[in-house]
């Protein structure tokens, strides 16, 4: 089985999960993980059960489906198979005060059911500790992001502008640029912790199509293929000459994201204006980036940037009209939305071996959202950029 997680590395993220719950939760006797995500982080395998850590015994994890699968992919010590959390009860006898677990994700049914079983009079979050371990990187998980940061170098710098063709639809582009992605080695998901959040290649949009408006939390937008499905893209806009091609997509490794968005102009030049003001996006990037250092707080990077920004310039900035986010860059991993994000409220000390995807993005009207995306891991130096360095907004005519 390929891209099995090293046992030394399962051993390192259970004890940093310890020592950082001690610190946070002095209190805590046990911890129940459900998502799979969470599950692949810390066992190597995503298969349908939990992990229960109890606080003063080893860690099991409990397997309803599939227990072969489980043991064939996980070097985790401690597997089982169970039927129902009754079968992992059993095991288990001792009553507990209180179970930390995940709330941002685990449901009042399964909660309930859980319950159950395992009967606490005290339910508490433990999200935020497994966000803080996640959020920075070993040497093992940073060689996965990083090759997934040069397959997005090489598709969208290279491969991408040579399948555009006018009058092809947004729809047919996005499917042909999936094509791609996976022939160069993209897993082929692309992961959001954003509550009930569906992508299936990225945002991709024709000129105006870009600053559509969009329940996805992030600048740009697009039609989508209609009020059912608004992702993707539309089927009916197609390309024509003149238009801004905004092409914002997630590409993975073995799990590990990067976050890339690249520009092209098709055909013939985008209005003077919209290029400055990509220009401009493209400084303020390289301005943040030179700021991802081992101590700066996130917030304070956010106000320096956002302080002095003219007027006209932040009316549409990070967004269009009155749908503008709230963040410069955003955390990535095992999911495209992590922290830290570079915004207001979050003062939390950068740390060597973050990785932060950097998108300062303008919308500009009849014509797009420019700007720029890049990944970069936090270091000494300032952030260094694992996706590749063309400044975007590529002339393709």
């Amino acid at each position: 089985m390929q891209n099995r997680v090293p046992l030394p590395e399962l051993q390192e993220r259970m004890e940093r999960f310890r020592v950082q719950m001690d610190a946070d939760n002095p209190d805590w006797e046990i911890a129940a993980i459900f998502s799979k995500i969470n599950l692949y982080y810390f066992t190597g395998t995503m298969q349908d059960g939990m992990l229960l850590i109890p606080r003063d015994d080893e860690a099991v994890l409990w397997v309803r489906r599939n227990y072969d699968r489980a043991l064939d992919e996980s070097f985790f010590p401690r597997i089982r198979q169970m039927g129902s959390f009754r079968d992992a009860a059993k095991d288990s006898r001792k009553i507990r005060n209180n179970v930390h677990l995940e709330a941002e994700v685990v449901p009042l049914a399964l909660l309930r059911r859980f319950l159950k079983h395992f009967p606490c009079s005290d339910v508490r979050p433990l999200d935020a500790v497994v966000a803080g371990l996640r959020a920075v990187k070993s040497a093992y998980e940073l060689s996965f992001m990083e090759e997934a940061g040069e397959i997005h170098r090489r598709v969208l710098e290279e491969r991408a502008p040579g399948i555009l063709s006018e009058g092809m639809s947004e729809a047919v582009f996005a499917g042909r640029l999936y094509a791609l992605m996976v022939e160069e080695g993209h897993h082929g998901v692309v992961r959001f912790g954003m509550f009930d959040t569906e992508i299936a290649v990225g945002q991709i949009g024709f000129g105006e199509s870009s600053i559509y408006p969009t329940s996805f939390d992030g600048p740009g937008g697009n039609y989508g293929m209609s009020p059912a499905v608004p992702t993707l893209g539309s089927r009916t806009r197609r390309l024509k000459s003149g238009d801004l091609v905004f092409v914002d997509v997630g590409c993975g490794v073995a799990g590990y994201h990067t976050d890339k968005t690249m520009t092209y102009m098709f055909g013939k030049p985008i209005p003077d204006e919209a290029i400055e003001h990509h220009r401009r996006c493209v400084e303020i990037q390289h301005e943040i980036a030179s700021l991802l250092k081992p101590g700066a707080h996130p917030s304070d990077i956010y106000d320096a940037i956002t302080a002095d920004l003219p007027l006209e310039f932040s009316k549409n900035f990070m967004g269009y009209d009155n749908r503008r986010v709230k963040f410069l860059g955003h955390g990535i991993g095992l999911q495209v939305d992590e922290p830290p994000v570079i915004a207001g409220g979050f003062h939390e000390p950068l740390q060597a071996g973050m990785v932060i995807a950097l998108e300062p993005k303008i919308g500009v009207k009849d014509v797009g959202m420019v700007g720029i995306e890049n990944t970069f891991v936090v270091a000494p130096g300032g952030g260094r950029c694992i996706t590749g360095e063309h400044p975007g907004l590529m002339p393709l005519y």
